[in-house]
C-alpha cells in the first residue's frame, strides 16, 4: 500500500479532529468516519471514479438492473444553453460532485442555475478534503428531469451497503425545507436516536431496492447506494463512495462502531457482519 502524500495524510486528520473533536486513528479504523478517511488516504481501486460519476453510472446500473431503474438523462455537456430546451420543471446536476444541483422548476430559476452551474466548474470537487476519485470523473454538466412534486422532493433511501449486503437504509426527509434524516437498519428498526418524528413507513419497494442495492454493492467493501420510490416504482439515484467526506456525524457514537466493523468484517474477506 502506497503512503499518502505527508500534506493530505495531515490534512485528513486535522479536518478529523476539526469535526468530531477527537483524534483518527487510521492503523486500525474503528468507526465508519474513519474507514472512510482511510479510503480517502489509501483506496485507489480504479473502479471508483466511474461509479460516482454520475453520467457514466448510468450504464453500469442499467447493465445490472435494468434500465427501468434509470433516471433519464434530458443532456450532458460542458456549458449549459441561454435559455432551457427541455421540458421544466428539470434538475441541473454537477457529473462529479455531492451537493451540486440546481432545481429548475420555472424558467425563471434558469438564470440562478446556470450561473451556479458555472461555479461548479472552476475547482476540481473533492480536492481540499482528499476524495481521490472524483479527480478522475470528467468534468461537466448533465440535466434530468424533476421528480418532485411542486417544492417537495421525493424521500431519499440510501443504502448503506458492506460486502454485498444491506445493513441500513439511511432514510432522507423534506429535502427541500427542513431537511432530516432517520437511520433504519436492514429489518426496519430505528438505529439512530429518537427525534420529534416517527419511524418512517418502509417504501413498498423496499425488498427490491436492498436486493438492487446489494447487486450494485457486490464485490465492495463498502457502497452507500440511493434510490427514490416514484409512481410505486424504484428508481437508482447514486452511487456513494464517501459518505459525508465521513466529517458527518454518525449518531449515536455505537452506530459509527457498528457501522465500522461491518466495513472491518467485509474488508476482511468474510462478508458483512450479520445483524
Amino acid at each position: 500500500m502506497k503512503a499518502p502524500p505527508l500534506l493530505a495524510h495531515a490534512r485528513v486528520h486535522l479536518t478529523y479532529v476539526w469535526q468530531h473533536r477527537r483524534a483518527l486513528c487510521l492503523k486500525e479504523p474503528q468507526r465508519l468516519t474513519e474507514w472512510i478517511q482511510h479510503r480517502k488516504l489509501f483506496d485507489r481501486d480504479s473502479r471508483l471514479p466511474a461509479l460516482i460519476d454520475k453520467v457514466a453510472v448510468k450504464g453500469h446500473v442499467a447493465a445490472r438492473l435494468g434500465p427501468e431503474w434509470i433516471i433519464p438523462t434530458l443532456w450532458h455537456g460542458e456549458a449549459l444553453p441561454k435559455r432551457p430546451v427541455w421540458p421544466i420543471p428539470l434538475v441541473v446536476k454537477a457529473r462529479g460532485g455531492c451537493n451540486q444541483l440546481a432545481f429548475v422548476r420555472t424558467e425563471d430559476e434558469w438564470a440562478a442555475a446556470r450561473r451556479r452551474a458555472r461555479r461548479w466548474g472552476g475547482a476540481r470537487y473533492g480536492r481540499w478534503l482528499d476524495e481521490w476519485a472524483y479527480a478522475h470523473v470528467p468534468r461537466g454538466l448533465l440535466v434530468e428531469p424533476y421528480l418532485g412534486s411542486g417544492r417537495v422532493l421525493p424521500i431519499d433511501y440510501k443504502c448503506f451497503v458492506f460486502g454485498g449486503r444491506v445493513e441500513f437504509v439511511q432514510v432522507h426527509l423534506d429535502r427541500a425545507r427542513a431537511h432530516r434524516w432517520i437511520v433504519m437498519d436492514r429489518q426496519w428498526r430505528r438505529a439512530s436516536p429518537p427525534s420529534g418524528d416517527p419511524d418512517p413507513a418502509a417504501p413498498a419497494t423496499l425488498a427490491r431496492i436492498i436486493a438492487a442495492a446489494e447487486t450494485l454493492g457486490a464485490g465492495h467493501d463498502f457502497l452507500r447506494a440511493d434510490f427514490y420510490e416514484i409512481g410505486g416504482a424504484p428508481l437508482f439515484g447514486e452511487l456513494t463512495v464517501y459518505p459525508g467526506s465521513g466529517l458527518l456525524p454518525v449518531l449515536p457514537a455505537a452506530l459509527d462502531h457498528r457501522m465500522g466493523e461491518f466495513w472491518r468484517a467485509a474488508r476482511a474477506g468474510g462478508g458483512a457482519a450479520q445483524t
